[in-house]
């Protein structure tokens, strides 16, 4: 079990990531976001199955529906790609919306925040630490 001071940091460190990243923290996904990672930086199975895991574990917390997870957290995604960090997306996901391709996925996203998470906490490799 993870004491409590790591998971207190893990969570403001994923906090911090998307408001860099410019998710809004008044919309439902966002909340929805930081729990999904907070879950798949701890067990990585869970973003290889979103639909069958991931939503409805989230959506018992939250108490909704797993439709309703994965909605909100595509809008929540949406809305920081089209009025978000383009530099901070850009130097997360590897593409822009100037590079044509669209939004990372939900699975993508989380998953690419959650390895982030992963790799800051191993001590991997020295990454940048968000305001």
């Amino acid at each position: 079990m993870k004491n409590n001071d790591e998971t207190r940091s893990k969570r403001s460190y994923v906090t911090k990531m998307m408001l860099e990243l410019g998710v809004p923290a008044h919309l439902k996904g966002y909340h929805y976001i930081r729990t999904a990672v907070l879950m798949t930086s701890d067990d990585m199975e869970m973003v290889s199955s979103v639909t069958k895991l991931l939503y409805p574990d989230i959506a018992k917390q939250f108490k909704t529906t797993g439709q309703k997870v994965e909605r909100a957290i595509r809008n929540a995604i949406e809305v920081s790609w089209q009025r978000g960090n383009m530099d901070a997306m850009e130097e997360m996901f590897g593409f822009s919306a100037a590079t044509g391709k669209g939004r990372p996925t939900n699975s993508e996203y989380i998953a690419r925040l959650a390895d982030e998470v992963q790799m800051h906490y191993s001590g991997d490799y020295p990454r940048k630490e968000y305001k």
